[in-house]
């Protein structure tokens, strides 16, 4: 049975919304300083080569330049989230079509780029690798020499050429369990490259002040971990840089990344005043972080009734020409490769490969999606080798509680099976099609939250309104809105009585900000945290003016009521506590999450229909079935379902980054296509009963979710169409007619 709560449940519309509609939130690219300068940046045309000279003296005496900078005129240092593998500034080669090689700071952008063209650089050009299983072979060329200087780099080194990360995941005996096995099935599957799309594109500001300390603005989501990479390449003390908050416009995983903001430091050193870098989307597209192309073969080992006995998987990850982007290095979703099935023996191997191409970042579910559809796609063709329904075969052998998962980890009540069951009846599985070349496609996969840090002070004024203060930046996910909901709910006022106020890098030790649908994991638990420490001294202080114990005083409904009958408005509590204290009343918490007990499934269901003339599919409906916890804010949960769904279905048929020799072609977002609204499917969500969940109030993450299994649903119900499978994103027209051809003939 749900708890009734007054705010926790509500539909409350984003507070920050209508800034953002009226123009009036501030977004890093409308920073501007006195006497600001803007930055530019020469890129690379080569995807491999090394750099004979570079010569700047005509840019220099460019009227309206007043700095010029290359790989040599700043320390030799290298930058990352974790592994610090890519330099500032090419100093001796280049590694990929778009890698920074100088740059300008003017007084406007077309003086800054008037300015590059009159750079001079002489390439030698070098043999370069594309193919992430040609780069591992020792015949390809090793593209960094140093890699066992590099700090951050997993051990021990892998030695495999070109591989800086090689994980290894093992339950059970491999080889026991293919020998018990009465049938085994390979198949392999390739995924593209795809880019984030967000709206706002990679921007910073950076000033250094008359104190000498370094101002940072920044589109970046994690500010005190940038704090952290900034420090360490600029080797200054983290308390010489202050990260100042701005409204970030779209993130789905792109905006944890330096980008810019290194080499924004030296032009700004340089010049000896403060400069603005914003990247256009052709920038962005060429050199910014996009999600892992991957090749996925998977073999698993099949007991004759069903039953899955043994999975051998090898992901290998075309990570492009570095590994700074990634704070992990490795992607953790390459342990997703069983599924949420029984599978007594398992053995994964994943590679992340250097190459010249893009280096690759983080994106929505990292390796998630990709894997995935690996999964997925494998389990239709195994199911209907062995003719059985692809849905029976799922509920065969999905994980239930007391399971260990694949990998051997635990998760207190697992509904997967009744994500899985939902999805199908909401569907109508085993309804007859309507038409011939109609399908219908199943995919399920779960998601775990992130664990952090977050701190959090809740602060009451004399009129008895709150105010929420943090250093979590929001991402456009409406986590603010949710938090205010929290507080809210704690010290029972109406939620318009509670704002927010988002702080630098200077009010906390730590925050480890959005990211693996941690924040009302973790943001939330410190919200919760100090609104209860701060009702906590309400209920003190309502209990001594009302002359009682403070065990007896109980708040409800904004009143502070004695067990004798007496009451006292909450407001008149805070009033006459600020009276005396000169200052707001405030509680405070610093929350550490620890690894989750709980995980999220979501299985869904898709409809398709294909021209069998031209190969063309139409997705026609999607039903997205999700376990969830106490939903906060049904808006917002809702909203984070559907941008998920219309996410995965831009990877699943028509999303890629197409790249020739390293050089990537869809350089506009008139190339790169995106879904528009004609290509969104009828949606049908459906919440499986809440149960419970790590977060506040028993709720549980839904940011990555929905987004996942996506493309692997839309797959299964293409091959359930036209009777061939499709083992590569994005499900092309090309593709699909070139399947049906393949079969006819």
């Amino acid at each position: 049975m749900v708890a009734a709560y007054s705010v926790v449940g509500q539909p409350v519309v984003r507070g920050e919304g209508a800034d953002k509609v009226s123009g009036q939130a501030i977004y890093t690219s409308d920073i501007t300083l006195p006497g600001m300068l803007w930055g530019q940046v020469l890129r690379s045309p080569f995807p491999h080569a090394r750099i004979v000279s570079i010569d700047t003296s005509r840019a220099a005496q460019l009227p309206g330049v007043h700095a010029v900078i290359t790989g040599q005129d700043i320390p030799d240092r290298r930058v990352g989230r974790l592994l610090r593998d890519c330099p500032v500034l090419a100093r001796d080669k280049v590694l990929f079509v778009g890698e920074k090689v100088a740059a300008v700071a003017a007084t406007d952008p077309d003086v800054a780029e008037e300015a590059l063209l009159l750079i001079d650089v002489e390439y030698e050009e070098l043999p370069a690798v594309f193919d992430p299983l040609e780069a591992m072979t020792d015949a390809a060329p090793t593209l960094h020499e140093n890699l066992a200087s590099y700090p951050g780099l997993p051990r021990p080194m892998s030695p495999v050429n070109n591989v800086f990360a090689h994980n290894v995941w093992d339950k059970g005996e491999i080889e026991q369990g293919f020998a018990e096995s009465d049938l085994v099935f390979e198949h392999t599957f390739t995924t593209q490259l795809m880019h984030q799309a967000y709206l706002e594109p990679h921007a910073c500001v950076v000033d250094i002040d008359s104190d000498g300390r370094v101002q940072v603005w920044a589109n970046n989501k994690g500010p005190f971990m940038l704090r952290e990479q900034l420090a360490a390449v600029w080797e200054l003390p983290q308390e010489q840089i202050r990260i100042n908050p701005c409204s970030i416009g779209g993130d789905f995983g792109g905006k944890g990344s330096f980008m810019d903001v290194p080499l924004c430091y030296y032009l700004a050193q340089a010049a000896g005043r403060p400069v603005k870098m914003v990247m256009d989307y052709i920038q962005e597209l060429m050199a910014g972080n996009p999600r892992h192309p991957g090749l996925i073969t998977l073999k698993t080992g099949m007991k004759a009734d069903g039953r899955i006995w043994a999975r051998q998987a090898r992901t290998v990850f075309n990570s492009g020409a570095y590994g700074a982007f990634k704070p992990r290095v490795h992607l953790r979703g390459a342990d997703h490769s069983g599924g949420p099935y029984r599978i007594p023996h398992v053995h994964i191997d994943s590679y992340m490969v250097y190459t010249n191409n893009i280096p690759c970042g983080h994106m929505r579910a990292p390796a998630k999606p990709q894997v995935t559809f690996a999964v997925e796609s494998h389990m239709d063709l195994i199911a209907r080798a062995m003719g059985l329904d692809p849905y029976e075969f799922r509920m065969l052998n999905v994980l239930q509680d007391g399971d260990a998962n694949p990998v051997g980890e635990e998760w207190l009540n697992i509904r997967a099976g009744d994500a899985l069951r939902q999805a199908a009846e909401t569907a109508g599985w085993y309804q007859p099609k309507a038409k011939p070349y109609t399908g219908r496609g199943i995919s399920i996969s779960d998601q775990p939250p992130g664990s952090g840090q977050s701190a959090a002070e809740v602060q009451i004024d004399a009129d008895g309104k709150a105010t929420l203060l943090m250093s979590l930046w929001d991402t456009g996910t409406g986590a603010h809105t949710v938090l205010r909901q929290v507080v809210a709910e704690t010290l029972t006022l109406p939620v318009e009585d509670v704002g927010v106020v988002i702080q630098d890098t200077d009010a906390v030790a730590f925050e480890s900000g959005p990211g693996g649908s941690r924040v009302t994991y973790t943001s939330g638990q410190s919200a919760l945290g100090a609104a209860e420490d701060l009702r906590e001294q309400l209920t003190v202080l309502a209990a001594e003016y009302l002359g009682g114990a403070a065990d007896s005083v109980t708040l409800q409904a904004g009143q502070f009521q004695a067990g004798d009958g007496r009451a006292m408005q909450l407001k008149d509590v805070a009033a006459q506590a600020v009276a005396t204290l000169g200052e707001p009343l405030s509680g405070q918490k610093t929350y550490t999450a620890p690894p989750s007990e709980y995980t999220s499934y979501c299985a869904q269901v898709a409809e398709v229909e294909v021209d069998p003339e031209t190969g063309e599919v139409t997705v026609n409906k999607l039903v997205t079935a999700h376990d969830v916890g106490t939903v906060l804010n049904p808006l917002t949960h809702q909203g984070q379902i559907e941008g998920g769904v219309i996410q995965g279905l831009g990877y699943a048929l028509m999303e890629e980054m197409e790249t020739e020799e390293g050089r990537v072609s869809t350089l506009s977002l008139g190339d790169y296509k995106i879904p528009t609204i004609k290509d969104i499917p009828e949606l049908v969500t459906v919440l499986l009963e809440p149960a419970g969940g790590p977060a506040p109030f028993a709720s549980k993450g839904i940011g990555e979710s929905s987004n996942t299994p996506v493309a692997g649903a839309i797959a299964n119900a293409v091959y359930d169409a036209i009777g061939a499978p499709i083992t590569q994103l994005p499900i092309t027209a090309e593709r699909v007619l070139r399947a049906i051809r393949g079969k006819e003939g």
